[in-house]
């Protein structure tokens, strides 16, 4: 090696053991354009190499750099963007200075975040930087990945806007700039560590956008910042190109490829990474949405975050005069439909598998100002305003195999849903043929939630909520269902439900059940009078003695009573009556927050949120083939008195009677073949 060549070398040794020692000691002093050109020259070398510097408007760029002078190169780059139209949506006027302040943000600038309703302080450590590996008080890693997505200056941005208090703008300013400075090197591979997993990165990528626009005339927010997001979005633009996931995930990451792609078109691979999003979401759609509009992970919570980031790569090509094919937004289109036909009358959305029962109210909105669907105006409002729909009120959806029966559309409507669909491709609860029923404005039957991913609140009820115990299911043997079938091959036959302007039906079965022996297949049909009550049939098909165990969850606000072998409620308003029909003898049980020897009677609204909540429990023996019918009549006040029977039963149908306050009905449910089903009379 030459003389020459070994002081390179260690030139170089020098250089980058210099750009660690700084950065570690003094990260802090970095604000000026001369501050990271000194302290990082390699990493502003290699921002520069990313752009396109024959781009019009960037020709002082270019001469500078070919000049070797860094710091005005970097300096006339900051020019060129706060100078420039790139990106105007985004651009914002700063506020007048104020020393207002909001209590609620103000714990942020303490660097206490709270993340998904557990609330945490990050500690630092001895270099001075935030421990952005942090998993919170719980050690749950899904703390770490959600505070690494930023969110919380993105609400600290636009307190800033609402109060124009610099205190907001420098805490942001001093937050990216330590994590940026703290997150090198990129890693260059996929990860699923706390700061470089993708949806991490893709959530990063979105929020950091609309930061560094909005923030290019605030004297508040560092040169030294601006340059370190410009040097660092190319990294997040690559692992989001390289490494994206499928599925769900895929709408996220690819939908932040977009963002960089269109808000940064000066970056040298930005033509590139937007043919490339666009054509990967536009296959990606096509595979993860049924044609009924249903995402196929067939959880309502994370059909909206396809939904919104479908709708958000939409919009982002929308600005930038891109073409999507014309199903893009048809899907879209049928995705907000689903949402809008099968919401509660409360405007809250179905809790199933992975999900949280969070309002649609807000969604469905959007997706009425952009599609302009008075139908789905008047669901909404419980028929205030809109265009009563022409169908409805209930509806099903085949692909999903998702009934929503309805009594109609006002806010003390009943409202069910019963699954009779696949498995569901992922965040999966093993609870086909689950029933869950409100009315009169209260949730009655719920199913238990996700309570947590990880940590201890995981570790404690993660298996029960996606067992069958945590749902209004059959257990065979004290066992569960087993995991069924991901995807739907065909949407489910006609034969399986049908919809008339009296009733509701809807049937199907499951053999799958875990660690048990010989031959079992669980046959559940709904029938819904519109208006009046649902019935619910169970025919269990077994070659052998059988212990059966029947549940019925009750929302936590619920006050449930027992009146022989009915469980009933006695709340003020909104009640539910379950009234076992037939002869069929069984030793009923209520369990309410039990944690020995098992799991059970615990429900969850939202994620790392949960309480006690009664399960009854109707066990009895069979010794082969049996038929369980369940009458479900729901009231506004009390409980009226009721008679019930069954009149006919064989091997293809059950016939009932039901009679209430001078009313009768006969009713006929066939474990199969929809077309068999009939309201004899009224």
């Amino acid at each position: 090696m030459t003389k020459f060549i070994m002081n390179i070398f260690l030139f170089g040794i020098i250089l980058i053991n210099a750009e660690k020692t700084f950065a570690q000691k003094n990260w802090k002093e970095i604000i000026t354009v001369e501050d990271v050109c000194e302290s990082y020259p390699k990493v502003m070398k290699t921002m520069l190499d990313q752009f396109d510097l024959e781009h019009k408007g960037m020709e002082k760029v270019k001469s500078a750099y070919e000049n070797d002078n860094l710091v005005e190169a970097c300096q006339n780059l900051l020019d060129y963007y706060k100078n420039g139209n790139t990106a105007a949506y985004l651009r914002k006027t700063q506020p007048a200075v104020s020393d207002r302040t909001i209590a609620a943000e103000d714990t942020t600038l303490e660097n206490v975040f709270i993340v998904q309703n557990v609330r945490g302080q990050v500690p630092f450590g001895e270099d001075g930087h935030r421990d952005w590996y942090y998993k919170g008080p719980n050690n749950d890693a899904e703390w770490a990945w959600l505070s690494n997505r930023h969110s919380q200056i993105r609400s600290l941005f636009n307190t800033y806007f609402e109060t124009g208090n610099p205190k907001y703008a420098k805490y942001i300013d001093e937050f990216l700039r330590d994590f940026i400075i703290k997150s090198m090197p990129y890693p260059a591979k996929k990860s699923g560590t706390s700061i470089w997993r993708g949806l991490e990165v893709a959530a990063r990528a979105k929020v950091w956008s609309v930061i560094f626009y909005g923030f290019l005339n605030n004297d508040n927010f560092s040169p030294a910042t601006q340059l370190l997001m410009l040097s660092s979005l190319p990294d997040h633009a690559h692992y989001n190109r390289q490494f994206h996931a499928q599925n769900n995930w895929l709408t996220m990451e690819i939908s932040a490829l977009a963002t960089v792609a269109t808000n940064f078109p000066e970056y040298k691979n930005s033509g590139e990474w937007l043919k490339y999003a666009i054509a990967t979401i536009s296959e990606s759609m096509k595979e993860q949405v049924y044609g009924d509009g249903t995402q196929t992970e067939l959880t309502s919570h994370y059909h909206n975050v396809a939904l919104r980031n479908f709708e958000l790569f939409k919009k982002i090509c929308d600005q930038a005069n891109q073409p999507l094919p014309p199903f893009f937004n048809e899907t879209i289109e049928a995705m907000f439909s689903y949402i809008a036909h099968v919401v509660r009358p409360d405007g809250f959305r179905i809790l199933n598998n992975d999900g949280d029962r969070g309002s649609d109210r807000g969604i469905i909105m959007d997706g009425i100002n952009t599609y302009h669907k008075k139908d789905w105006e008047y669901i909404i409002t419980n028929g205030k305003s809109g265009e009563k729909p022409k169908d409805g009120p209930s509806y099903f959806y085949p692909w999903a195999g998702h009934l929503i029966s309805r009594s109609g559309f006002d806010e003390n409507a009943h409202w069910s849903f019963f699954d009779i669909g696949p498995w569901g491709s992922g965040h999966q609860h093993n609870d086909k043929l689950h029933l869950s029923i409100s009315a009169y404005g209260r949730d009655l039957l719920v199913d238990a939630g996700r309570f947590a991913y990880r940590g201890e609140t995981a570790i404690k009820f993660r298996p029960y909520a996606k067992s069958s115990a945590g749902h209004n299911l059959i257990l065979i043997d004290g066992k569960g269902q087993a995991p069924g079938p991901k995807l739907a091959e065909a949407p489910v036959s006609k034969t399986h439900y049908k919809i008339t302007d009296d009733f509701d039906y809807a049937t199907n079965s499951f053999s799958n059940f875990q660690d048990t022996k010989g031959e079992i297949k669980h046959q559940r049909a709904l029938f819904y009078v519109r208006g009046e009550f649902w019935v619910v049939v169970d025919r269990i098909l077994t070659d052998q003695h059988r212990k059966i165990d029947a549940l019925w969850h009750w929302h936590p606000e619920c006050l449930v009573a027992q009146e022989h072998s009915i469980v009933k409620t006695n709340n003020e308003k909104g009640n539910l009556a379950v009234i076992p029909v037939g002869k069929q003898k069984f030793d009923l049980s209520f369990i309410k927050g039990q944690e020995e020897p098992e799991i059970q009677g615990w429900y969850s609204e939202e994620y790392n949120i949960y309480e006690p909540n009664v399960a009854s429990k109707y066990s009895t023996d069979i010794d082969g083939n049996a038929t369980m019918v369940w009458l479900l009549f729901p009231s506004e006040k009390e409980t009226p008195k009721i008679k019930a029977k069954i009149i006919q039963e064989n091997e293809e149908q059950v016939n009932i009677e039901v009679k209430s306050a001078g009313k009768k009905w006969q009713v006929q449910i066939p474990f199969f073949e929809s077309e068999n089903a009939e309201l004899i009379g009224e």
